[in-house]
């Protein structure tokens, strides 16, 4: 049994519906339809949930709405149109709206909350119709109706462990399952969704919940690339990746999957595989618990920039038991959230992203560092970019960061921070901002440009 989750670029027209129709109907083993809502039909389009967005502010400030209302309902209507639904389904979805707007009695944060699921759950509707019309018998599934039961936190939500259990009832359905992603709903009933690009978790948690022999995840491009292909021209696909590698790659950067979907498919071991809607036929890329041999050291070079470094220098740190427990007390009563932490033995480096700090308050933090560490030297870097390498076979490899210290001094870029991860799977270095392609480029021609690694094989 497969749970197949489908992107926003994916269910963004009635064309693309229909390649979506066709996929799920080419299968039976498909029995779960997870749905984003409708994304940009092109680079001018926007997204319906940012549209939603908008919508729930101004019904928030208590502004006009009307018009962006109207674009919302333009999409759903053209889809229709389109597909030429004859359910009422329309009607339902002018109706919802007209119901939420009218709605007085949500804080803030739920009632965002529930603007923001709405983009999903009204395309779920409105496909099950459509897929139901065309033959495929199909049933809309309200994360409601089905207890996905999550913690009640805005903007935030995780699965509660009851979850898992409620939603075994899916397989007792005899149609297709069209489910909207992005949400669940909390114990005392209010819709709260996940995190943005809460979609992928969605799949990943009804796979685990559901014991699927398969999570296909859905997209607009034929696979994983070992790098972005806005820097590096036609990078090379990666064909299987680890579950370690696509969690380091996704939180450095890699935006195919969200970082948080593996964890329910990890946890069960369930396969994860990334596919292109609009060109079935290439293989895409499959995320495994365990991994292959490959012919590379390295499985993907990601990077992720708008990084500040704090330096933290003091003479005999390494004496003082307590030293980095307080660092970080200093950082947490600053509500900040600390990336990396590479040390030496008179100094500590803290990387944390930089939109988590207010340029008032990087005085007051720095000043604090300083004299409750009594440290001989704060200050602050700003503007790093960082580069992750990540791959199974560095483990097993001798000299991977020589290459790699090599290739980037070749074109004159100096390395400010490096941090290796424990598991040895990755390696991150913190360069100058305004160098990140060029270091991109410079590592994917050092470790990709040749056909094989030969330092590998020979190991």
């Amino acid at each position: 049994m497969k749970v197949a989750k489908f992107g926003g670029s994916s269910l963004a027209s009635g064309d693309q519906i229909k390649k979506v129709f066709d996929i799920m109907k080419s299968d039976t083993d498909r029995r779960i339809l997870v749905v984003s809502a409708p994304g940009k039909r092109n680079n001018d389009d926007e997204k319906v949930t940012d549209l939603l967005i908008e919508l729930a502010n101004s019904h928030i400030e208590k502004k006009d709405g009307t018009v962006i209302l109207e674009k919302i309902l333009e999409r759903y209507q053209s889809i229709v149109e389109e597909l030429k639904i004859k359910s009422p389904v329309m009607a339902q979805i002018r109706q919802h709206y007209q119901d939420l707007w009218q709605r007085d009695d949500l804080p803030e944060a739920y009632l965002l909350d529930a603007y923001k699921a709405s983009g999903e759950d009204n395309n779920a509707k409105l496909i099950a119709a459509y897929f139901t019309e065309q033959g495929l018998e199909s049933l809309y599934v309200s994360p409601s109706q089905a207890k996905l039961l999550v913690s009640d936190e805005p903007g935030n939500a995780q699965v509660l462990p009851q979850a898992y259990d409620e939603l075994v009832s899916l397989l007792d359905i005899p149609q297709v399952v069209i489910f909207p992603g992005f949400f669940g709903v909390s114990e005392e009933g209010n819709i709260v969704t996940f995190s943005r690009g809460g979609s992928d978790i969605t799949g990943a948690i009804l796979a685990k919940a559901l014991e699927a022999d398969l999570y296909e995840n859905f997209t607009d491009v034929d696979a994983i690339y070992v790098a972005h292909p806005g820097i590096v021209k036609n990078p090379l696909p990666v064909d299987v990746l680890s579950y370690r590698e696509m969690r380091e790659l996704s939180y450095a950067g890699f935006s195919v999957l969200h970082g948080e979907a593996l964890y329910p498919a990890f946890s069960s071991g369930i396969p994860v595989h990334v596919r292109n809607t609009n060109n079935i036929d290439t293989n895409g890329t499959y995320i495994l618990r365990g991994k292959g041999s490959s012919l590379y050291t390295i499985s993907g070079i990601a990077s992720s920039s708008g990084f500040i470094s704090i330096y933290i220098q003091k003479f005999l740190m390494n004496h003082e038991v307590g030293f980095l427990r307080r660092v970080l007390q200093i950082f947490e009563d600053f509500g900040i959230s600390v990336e990396h932490v590479p040390t030496g033995i008179d100094d500590i480096t803290v990387l944390m992203r930089a939109d988590q700090l207010e340029e008032s308050d990087v005085d007051a933090l720095l000043n604090k560092l300083k004299t409750d560490l009594k440290a001989d030297q704060v200050y602050v870097n700003k503007y790093l970019c960082l580069i992750m390498l990540v791959g199974e076979g560095m483990i097993n490899a001798v000299g991977t960061t020589a290459r790699v210290t090599r290739a980037l001094a070749r074109k004159q870029i100096n390395i400010e921070v490096f941090n290796q991860g424990a598991s040895e799977v990755s390696m991150m270095f913190g360069i100058e901002e305004s160098l990140e392609k060029a270091a991109v480029k410079a590592l994917y021609e050092e470790f990709f440009e040749e056909k094989v690694d030969y330092q590998l094989m020979e190991k």
